[in-house]
């Protein structure tokens, strides 16, 4: 016989959404639990990126200064190198926040703190080794979900059940939602390669022609992004690994002495690129968020902070709903209107640089200028403020206004 428990809201995924909603619902006095189908979170993940806007919610949880304890690194400005002109793309020291600055901090540290914080509510309950097989449904509205766990078959009746399970979302499939993809022009190539302390200290992002190169610090290790057009990684390996490492070289000559760290091509990981959005983030007893509503680009990192604003906005509109046991459509349709406009403009931007910038430097033959809005921030300094609003807050911000329960 397999388990079956009950709960309020049942979160399938336990990535950023899911247990920011998670806590953001206990603290409320919900009966919330999270399903995730890793035994841990310690996984390769590529989002690590917290920008001012995440760090300030972390501060109305009055939970800041406790998280700035686990291991991380500030950043206030984001450099940029076009051909033979180097400039700071965005500078985070002027944003009206707590923290000025964007954290770069594991995910798994990330999400074990989340834990933990929601470990002090009686409301809160994580299950691990826990995936999502399928919907419990009645009359049409999801009533619950199925899991796979080590111990058996897990049956969980909900009165609404939470899809905060990824790009590739089990539960955005099995309840049938349309999406609408936009595509993108590249792929990208993840791989680490060790830092110097006489290395630079401040991301950047190299454009040059046909390349694309991006480097993010991880104190003792870069963190790389080798852009590539979509769908070119055959060709790239057929051409060998000795022409992909000087390519490398070539545009970070200060790591061109640890470019052997790269013996073959099992530690270099390809990042599939896309660009999608739900029409319709809900049925009656459903809604997903994150990337199972809307999968982000890479451009600006703003995936994890997209989603854990979802969940702000989601805890905020259906803590009470939730707490009298009825939440109707109208309550899980004014989640949509209320993220969908930023998801919506942010894909937008990411679209421009996409198509005009992404598409137009990968497929150059000669060395090209940058774009006029380039020069424009490599000129005025000023300017800057602006990608910077844009990147560290997000085009709407959400605060935090579910009440500990």
């Amino acid at each position: 016989m397999p388990e079956t428990l009950s709960v309020t809201c049942c979160i399938a995924g336990g990535g950023p959404a899911g247990m920011m909603l998670g806590l953001l619902l206990a603290r409320a006095g919900v009966s919330v639990l999270v399903l995730e189908k890793h035994a841990d979170f310690l996984r390769d993940f590529r989002g690590d990126t917290l920008h001012p806007s995440t760090l300030e919610i972390m501060h109305e949880l009055g939970m800041l200064e406790r998280f700035l304890q686990l291991p991380h690194q500030k950043v206030s400005r984001i450099n940029a190198g076009f051909g033979d002109l180097e400039f700071t793309v965005a500078d985070f020291s002027y944003l009206p926040t707590q923290c000025r600055y964007v954290a770069f901090m594991p995910q798994w540290d990330f999400l074990n703190f989340l834990v933990e914080a929601g470990s002090q509510y009686s409301t809160f309950h994580v299950r691990m080794s826990a995936e999502v097989t399928d919907l419990i449904e009645r009359d049409d509205s999801v009533i619950g979900l199925h899991a796979d766990t080590p111990a058996g078959r897990l049956e969980v009746r909900a009165t609404l059940v939470v899809g905060a399970d990824g790009r590739h979302s089990i539960v955005r499939k099995q309840a049938g939602l349309l999406i609408e993809e936009f595509g993108a022009p590249m792929d990208v190539l993840w791989f680490r390669l060790s830092r110097k302390p006489s290395d630079p200290v401040d991301p950047m992002g190299r454009f040059d022609t046909g390349r694309i190169f991006i480097m993010l610090n991880r104190s003792d290790y870069w963190q790389c992004g080798f852009v590539i057009t979509k769908g070119a990684l055959g060709e790239i390996r057929a051409q060998g690994l000795p022409l992909f490492r000087e390519s490398v070289a070539k545009l970070a000559p200060f790591a061109a002495d640890r470019i052997q760290e790269l013996h073959d091509w099992e530690p270099i990981k390809l990042l599939t690129v896309q660009v999608d959005r739900l029409r319709q983030w809900y049925r009656p007893g459903l809604i997903c968020i994150g990337d199972a509503a809307h999968a982000m680009s890479p451009v600006g990192g703003v995936g994890i902070n997209l989603a854990i604003q979802d969940a702000v906005a989601t805890g905020n509109l259906l803590w009470k709903p939730l707490r009298t046991g009825h939440v109707t459509e109208e309550d899980l349709a004014k989640v949509q209107a209320r993220r969908a406009w930023p998801t919506e403009m942010t894909q937008r931007g990411q679209l421009t640089v996409q198509n005009r910038v992404i598409k137009r430097v990968l497929g150059s033959t000669v060395p090209l200028m940058p774009p006029y809005a380039l020069r424009l921030l490599a000129r005025f300094p000023f300017l800057r403020r602006i990608p910077a609003r844009m990147i560290g807050l997000g085009v709407r911000p959400e605060h935090v206004r579910s009440p500990v329960g």
